[in-house]
């Protein structure tokens, strides 16, 4: 997403970058997408009830063990 767009998605939910769901950078989505640390990605799935759900994660780097 654009910075205008994340921006507009934290303002409409009050919110913080922070407080978004993660997503780890070495997810297999993430891979495939090509995105980066500190990007913020929309997932868009069919769903039988809403009928198109929406859902937002924050790319982090996996903590380290």
């Amino acid at each position: 997403m654009g910075e205008e767009e994340v921006a507009d998605l934290l303002a409409t939910y009050h919110i913080s970058l922070e407080q978004l769901p993660k997503i780890y950078h070495d997810d297999p989505v993430i891979k495939a997408i090509g995105g980066s640390v500190g990007n913020v990605i929309r997932i868009t799935r069919d769903s039988r009830t809403a009928g198109r759900a929406e859902a937002y994660r924050l790319v982090m780097k996996r903590p380290k063990k």
